[in-house]
């Protein structure tokens, strides 16, 4: 498997809950042999509305954080230029969803002409479940249960891909994050029902699968997707690519090997490899 991650790069200079500079990861990058990395720095939010918590604590508004996204996108663009033949970096971001993002990302996607977006839903009913266990209990609480829970995502995740689809869907089964059960959580009828939709539409838009190996770092056994997921996704021709999802130099290439047998299991066809890098399938936007 040729060394690339599509879903990566997420530095403390541009990120709050991340660590290190953007130029250190992706030397990092380099240093392990990389031959393309996607940066892909989370989106500003529309609002203060849809700041995070530690962001609240740390006095951000929405403005400063869409100026800091401004300089990211620069950064990037600079680096890209510094490693040009010796590395492929594409220059994305990572979606939210939730009211107001569809135009939003338009908008963030053309003014910053973006090579691609990963898209991603970290949130449900508008309401954040993966910042904390207490927030993730406290949404399955308000939704009546892991299972409508588990619903909403899914439901959330198809409305996100056939309005801004994304390049890249990030950690499909984002949703398992804190059920120990999630096996079984996954197979109840009307949430399988709609994994194979998603997966579905996830084909039908030309979508490339993330796995993302940071579910490696949070104790998980299996990287988002989990293995019956990803034979479903095989099954359909959809193509993967790693993500370590890194959020400073250490993380950088977390789990590679892992993600690289678990490619090899669902099987040749599935793994993208340099299929991705090797033409540019993310063609950036025009202004």
């Amino acid at each position: 498997m040729k060394r690339i991650s599509l879903h990566g790069g997420h530095s403390g200079q541009f990120c709050d809950h991340a660590r290190d500079t953007l130029a250190e990861i992706v030397a990092a990058y380099y240093a392990a042999g990389f031959e393309c990395v996607g940066l892909t720095e989370h989106m500003p939010p529309l609002s203060d509305a849809w700041l995070y918590p530690d962001e609240v604590e740390l006095a951000r508004t929405a403005a400063w954080m869409q100026e800091r996204f401004a300089r990211y996108v620069a950064e990037a663009r600079r680096l890209e230029r510094e490693y040009a033949g010796r590395m492929r970096i594409l220059v994305g971001m990572e979606s939210e969803w939730y009211p107001g993002c569809g135009e939003w990302v338009a908008r963030l996607r053309r003014e910053h002409a973006l090579d691609y977006v990963v898209g991603s839903v970290h949130h449900v009913d508008g309401q954040c479940f993966d910042y904390s266990k207490e927030a993730y209990a406290d949404a399955a609480d308000r939704l009546g249960g892991l299972e409508p829970m588990y619903q909403a995502y899914f439901d959330s995740q198809l409305a996100m891909m056939q309005a801004i689809k994304p390049e890249v869907v990030g950690h499909f089964d984002l949703i398992r994050l804190h059920d120990p059960n999630y096996p079984d959580t996954l197979a109840k009828p009307e949430v399988l029902r709609r994994v194979m939709r998603n997966l579905e539409c996830v084909r039908d838009i030309g979508a490339v699968l993330d796995i993302n190996a940071r579910a490696f770092l949070k104790g998980q056994a299996e990287p988002y997707v989990c293995g019956f997921i990803l034979e479903f996704a095989s099954g359909m021709g959809i193509r993967f690519a790693y993500g370590d999802d890194a959020h400073g130099a250490e993380d950088v290439g977390f789990g590679f090997e892992k993600v690289g047998a678990l490619l090899g299991y669902a099987g040749d066809q599935s793994v993208i490899s340099c299929e991705v890098q090797a033409k540019p399938v993310f063609s950036r936007p025009t202004k």
